[in-house]
């Protein structure tokens, strides 16, 4: 992350948008389960709100600063993991839920993407939720993003490519800051 996105995805106002607008859309009627998993915390806004809500939560943050951050922050309460979520080292089908949040964007390509979201599908039990957020393209992104990673994530191809990577009945909502994703893992047999 470029200065300017540390500085907004660590202020209290992203906190503010994340916990009363992002993170309630996002999980609109939706039931993660007691074992969640969350992709990409950055400064642990969505953490916050997850832990409020009484789940169990994994987290793979690729950031060594930042996991270490979230590590300090939450203490034994959130279960953080520095790696990849395109190749994450936990074992298959072991999460009922999981989670991103305004961070898609970051990922430097479509094809890594796609491998994120083949590799949810993977760790998630049967008929479990992957639910998400993200911005849409726009200026203020662009400029946000100068000099930093910024790989758009096109509402109208999601569900294409999350029924791809394993999922079914994908659900994509655009309002005119974001959009927001559900996609379910099919349940055994089906």
């Amino acid at each position: 992350m470029n200065y300017a996105h540390r500085i907004l995805c660590s202020s209290a106002k992203w906190k503010n948008v994340v916990q009363h607008y992002a993170l309630p859309w996002t999980l609109e009627q939706i039931d993660l389960g007691g074992e969640v998993l969350e992709i990409g915390p950055g400064y642990g806004a969505a953490t916050e709100e997850l832990l409020r809500r009484g789940r169990h939560l994994l987290c793979v943050e690729s950031d060594p600063r930042l996991a270490d951050r979230l590590r300090r922050r939450f203490h034994a309460a959130v279960t953080v993991r520095c790696e990849d979520a395109t190749a994450m080292s936990l074992p298959g089908e072991s999460f009922d839920g999981a989670v991103c949040f305004t961070m898609l964007h970051h990922v430097k390509s479509a094809e890594l993407q796609n491998r994120l979201f083949a590799e949810v599908a993977r760790v998630l039990k049967p008929d479990g939720v992957f639910a998400g957020t993200d911005s849409l393209k726009g200026r203020f992104t662009r400029f946000l993003h100068w000099f930093d990673t910024l790989v758009p994530v096109d509402p109208e191809t999601l569900p294409q490519r999350l029924v791809a990577a394993g999922f079914e009945n994908v659900q994509v909502d655009v309002n005119p800051y974001a959009f927001r994703f559900r996609a379910w893992k099919p349940k055994t047999g089906s």
